[in-house]
């Protein structure tokens, strides 16, 4: 995909430094000539907000270490400390935390995007398991990094979450008093949280140096699904990448800006500005707002699973919620395989276009359940949507790919942005037949 090198150094400082550490040459090769899809849109913007969000996180999370105190007698004030005495402490903390908000939306277009266009099919199946990966870690980083300001959230966050891992069997218990540091939610807790939250971003930078890699070797896919065949399919990355990411940067950070700035408190929690008591359990305790689709899954789970004919309950509803909640995150690790179509992008393929955004609008939905107290109407509802969820990944994404009939595809990516799309690349064909090479990868 991004072929032999056009690099050459100007001067002789620039040969001698490529003949012995060819950093320039990477950057010119990655950056600067590599070829992409000449009709990439907008929604391939959001892994260079992703790069950069990530750097940003880094950047303010170890300023905001330094004022930190992890100690449970001290974090709560720390916190407030920086925002009130620090010079421009609350403008820092506050992007800390609304950036975290940020990062998990502009996550959730990525993933959405990749299901959408088919980004996870051969040969990128390892490029979108190391980002699942990443996802992970985004998660167990977001979570730790809330438990630290020590608020009332924080606290029963903490306490209620790490509850879990007691649910496991033969090991639970232990995990779950080794994550504590202790029998309950206290100082060692913090302690250990502060230390995975700091050590996480880096874990996390060096994965996506593995992803960018990966995704450098196998080429990135495009709205049409369809090969890069010759050079009238691509362009080189600067300008014509590089301008379009910076300006879609620029409107997002806009928009975080405003919440920065106007509505710091917005995304959060009103608890958490009063201090962690564990004497006193707030009246409804719930996670952030990018944990609250699987938080909803967890609590559709309130039945314990019995061996038929018999009282014995073979899972228990505590670790059924657990394998549920997990579940939900590990499925998406087998989505290469269990997209049985060879048709890459939804725009060809009307009935999971249609799916897809039913998936969607039933993950915001459970979104929005999992804020919801586990009572009434929410109790069905949440287990109708749960069990959509996991439908649409177990019965609907490999039964679409045998009988769905997809719409004409161009014969190559010039031929879609010069209007010449003909259906020449392998349009007769069902999706689950021998499409043409092409569309395989």
């Amino acid at each position: 995909m991004s072929g032999h090198s056009t690099y050459t150094p100007k001067t002789k400082f620039g040969k001698f430094w490529d003949d012995r550490l060819p950093i320039y040459r990477l950057v010119h090769d990655s950056f600067v000539t590599f070829p992409i899809p000449r009709n990439l849109n907008s929604f391939y913007t959001f892994g260079g907000i992703l790069m950069i969000m990530l750097v940003s996180q880094i950047i303010t999370g170890i300023v905001i270490a330094m004022h930190y105190v992890p100690e449970a007698s001290m974090a709560f004030n720390s916190v407030q400390d920086m925002r009130r005495d620090v010079a421009y402490g609350h403008t820092l903390q506050t992007w800390h935390a609304v950036g975290a908000s940020f990062f998990f939306i502009a996550v959730y277009i990525h993933i959405f995007r990749g299901l959408y266009y088919g980004s996870y099919k051969a040969p990128r199946e390892i490029l979108w398991i190391l980002g699942v990966i990443i996802y992970l870690l985004m998660m167990a980083t977001a979570f730790m990094g809330y438990v630290l300001p020590w608020g009332q959230m924080s606290y029963w966050g903490a306490q209620v979450i790490t509850s879990f891992f007691s649910a496991i069997p033969l090991i639970g218990q232990t995990l779950h008093e080794y994550l504590l540091g202790g029998y309950a939610v206290g100082n060692a807790t913090l302690n250990r949280f502060f230390s995975l939250h700091y050590l996480l971003p880096f874990m996390i930078l060096g994965i996506v140096i593995l992803h960018v890699w990966t995704l450098h070797v196998t080429g990135q896919t495009n709205p049409t699904g369809v090969e890069v065949k010759s050079k009238q399919d691509v362009v080189p990355f600067t300008p014509y990448a590089t301008i379009k990411d910076a300006f879609a940067m620029v409107v997002f950070m806009i928009v975080m800006c405003y919440f920065v700035f106007f509505l710091p408190d917005y995304l959060g929690h009103a608890d958490n500005y009063i201090p962690a008591d564990p004497l006193k359990t707030p009246a409804h305790i719930v996670p952030e707002w990018y944990f609250l689709p699987f938080y909803a899954v967890l609590r559709a789970v309130d039945f314990n699973i019995m061996i038929p004919f018999t009282d014995v309950v073979l899972i228990d509803s505590k670790l059924g919620g657990v394998l549920a909640m997990f579940g939900a995150i590990a499925i998406l690790f087998f989505v290469p395989w269990l997209d049985t179509s060879d048709v890459r992008s939804a725009n060809y393929r009307p009935l999971y276009k249609i799916f897809f955004w039913l998936f969607v609008a039933n993950s915001v939905f459970l979104g929005y359940l999992g804020s919801r107290p586990a009572e009434g109407i929410w109790i069905p509802l949440t287990k109708a949507s749960t069990f959509w969820y996991f439908f649409h990944f177990i019965v609907i994404m490999p039964a679409l790919g045998w009988f769905e009939k997809p719409k004409p595809r161009p014969a190559s990516i010039a031929d879609s942005v010069f209007g010449k799309e003909d259906g020449s690349a392998g349009a007769a064909a069902p999706s689950g037949a021998t499409a043409a090479p092409e569309t395989k990868g």
